[in-house]
């Protein structure tokens, strides 16, 4: 993909200074953006510690997957314990701002007028380590999420049509309008227009990403019983067929009840910890509180619309623009091989790998931190970097290409070497 022209107002000098400009800031984005996709995309509970095997009537993994798609649950309350293990290098808080620029958010820019309080950028968090939530829904109109930290408490609650980020430590609130309730994709959606909106919170949200990828590549099976936050409930657990997949097994907790996953966990095929583990501690599906959804900025609070943070956001900054030449590249993402082994590829149009210290300035500094954790490959397809996680890896090619997906380096390499 060809960088954007210039316009005439811009002199020839100038516009090969602002392209190089663009491809630089886009090779050091890429790997960036990988890493909050994977995290994103991946799913957001501890491994299932249970308190008990409840003798239950025996089901079939096909009914307990019906049941699931049958749960209707409108009301809950709970509290959900979040661990994240990527097993990304420690960027001491490098790789939450960043992600938090690949956003787009206000919050994240470089002019000091974001909001703290902008979702978008808030949530970020939950991509690593381990968060407490409380989360609470009453329909497809009132849900409340709270992240609670050390000193502080962030929460996310949508009303009606208003939704609203409020962060205590800095006293900010961040405004925005939801869509119409008609047009919202999902029951358990706050809007399609709601910050937030696409971050899983929940063992639900979790499961559900986690049974679209069933089909003739997986193996499903019921595996026993469980006691999750006091509720008794089925192992449900699905598992790749194919070689070459970094996920080893998820295990989901489906409340015997009311078809609810109550807890979701993610093995990587390289054995160790969970790399996601989320689950409810307490859960309670009464109707919750209707006080529990009301909100009022507090006295002396910095209040952002979300309209005016987007204005801001449009800036004509380079790493902005780099932002918009990736979204395009994106656009003829492509998907190779199948189920568990299917890799997503696009062309970002930036070749010349990743950018070096001799680059100059922040985005040379950065390449050269980013290509220290990546390994380099070589292949048909030329050379290029592998970035790792304990679960999704991605390979850029030096040439611009990028290839990433739930799979071991060899199977991307492969992949590239395919593509020629």
């Amino acid at each position: 993909m060809a960088p954007i022209d210039s316009d005439d107002n811009t002199t020839a000098g100038e516009g090969e200074e602002l392209r190089a400009g663009r491809r630089k800031a886009a090779r050091y984005v890429v790997p960036v953006a990988v890493m909050g996709v994977a995290a994103a995309t991946i799913g957001l509970v501890p491994a299932l510690a249970d308190s008990g095997d409840p003798d239950l009537p025996k089901v079939t993994a096909e009914q307990l997957i019906e049941k699931i798609a049958k749960s209707d649950v409108q009301q809950l309350s709970g509290t959900v314990r979040i661990n994240t293990d990527l097993g990304l290098p420690d960027l001491g808080g490098l790789e939450s701002g960043l992600m938090s620029g690949m956003s787009g958010s206000p919050g994240s820019g470089g002019d000091g007028e974001g909001s703290a309080a902008d979702p978008s950028a808030k949530l970020t968090e939950l991509v690593s380590g381990s968060h407490t939530l409380r989360v609470a829904a009453d329909g497809p109109d009132r849900q409340k999420l709270s992240l609670l930290e050390n000193a502080a408490e962030y929460s996310l609650i949508h009303n009606g049509k208003d939704v609203w980020g409020y962060d205590s430590g800095s006293n900010e609130v961040y405004h925005s309008t939801a869509a119409d309730s008609a047009e919202r994709p999902g029951k358990d959606a706050p809007g399609k227009d709601a910050p937030g909106k696409d971050v899983p919170a929940t063992p639900k949200d979790f499961a559900d990403q986690a049974l679209k990828s069933i089909d003739d590549t997986t193996s499903v099976t019921v595996r026993g019983t469980a006691q999750v936050a006091g509720r008794d409930a089925y192992r449900l657990v699905v598992e790749p067929k194919q070689d070459g997949s970094t996920v080893g097994a998820i295990t989901v907790a489906v409340d015997a009840e009311t078809g609810t996953p109550l807890k979701f966990t993610l093995t990587p095929a390289s054995g160790g910890a969970a790399v996601v583990d989320v689950g409810f501690t307490k859960v309670s599906f009464a109707k919750p509180d209707a006080s529990t959804f009301d909100f009022t900025p507090p006295e002396g609070a910095k209040v952002t619309e979300g309209d005016e943070a987007g204005k801001r956001a449009e800036a004509p900054e380079h790493g902005r623009e780099a932002e918009g030449d990736l979204a395009k590249g994106m656009d003829g993402l492509k998907v190779i091989g199948e189920g568990w082994n299917s890799i997503a590829t696009f062309d970002t149009g930036a070749g010349g790998g990743l950018p070096t210290p001799s680059a100059g300035g922040d985005l040379g500094d950065l390449g050269g931190f980013l290509g220290s954790f990546g390994d380099q490959v070589k292949g048909d397809f030329g050379s290029g970097t592998v970035f790792k996680t304990r679960l999704v890896n991605a390979l850029i090619t030096d040439d611009g290409k990028v290839y990433a997906g739930a799979v071991t380096k060899d199977a991307l390499v492969k992949a590239a070497d395919a593509a020629q």
